[in-house]
């Protein structure tokens, strides 16, 4: 779904958010701008192991997430590891499973009780259509309060866990991505104690 990234505020918000979050044993499987190269060229590890969520509900997440952040011309939301990300974040906060427990439980009742299905087994133009009337407010109905709040929990984890993954760091040209050769030089030279910069 369009229009996904977060502004200026938000980013350094979810930047304190994520630095505390990584120094959590288990983390690595998150794709975080700490990691160096040589990581990153590391042998693939063994397929993630949901800590939080049952297969079936992770499933659902992964899916979810990508329809949130699609791949296109960029990395999409498994790309940058959000399911692993959101998975992680509720297995360490008491706080939000409940939440997207219960949520991922409406979506699939609602799905049965539009189409017969679960969520997962509808074609992707109906998957769109329940997701839209949760996000846009043009297209909300009262009675389904539950799960727009659902969408608004699991739209925050997701743009969480994208941009403050390498991948999204990297759709941010964020510039603690860059590797410098030598330290780059203080472009004041022509005042190198820097008076200039002294508050009047």
């Amino acid at each position: 779904m369009a229009n996904q990234a977060p502004d200026r505020r938000e980013i350094l918000h979810l930047l304190a958010i994520a630095a505390a979050a990584s120094q959590f044993p288990g983390f690595s499987r998150w794709s975080y701008a700490a990691q160096d190269q040589t990581q990153r060229s590391a042998p693939s590890k063994p397929a993630y192991e949901p800590q939080f969520f049952t297969p079936g509900e992770y499933g659902l997440i992964n899916e979810l997430s990508e329809m949130i952040i699609p791949k296109d011309d960029t990395p999409g939301a498994q790309e940058a590891g959000v399911p692993e990300f959101i998975d992680f974040m509720a297995a360490n906060d008491e706080e939000i499973q409940q939440p997207f427990r219960m949520g991922l439980h409406w979506l699939n009742a609602k799905a049965n009780k539009l189409h017969g299905q679960p969520y997962t087994k509808l074609p992707s133009a109906d998957q769109e259509a329940i997701l839209r009337r949760l996000a846009y407010k043009s297209e909300q109905s009262t009675d389904e309060t539950e799960g727009q709040q659902f969408f608004l929990l699991l739209r925050r984890y997701t743009v969480m866990g994208y941009y403050t993954s390498r991948v999204g760091l990297e759709q941010l040209n964020y510039p603690g991505l860059r590797m410098y050769s030598s330290s780059p030089a203080c472009p004041h030279t022509n005042d190198p104690e820097h008076r200039h910069l002294v508050a009047r």
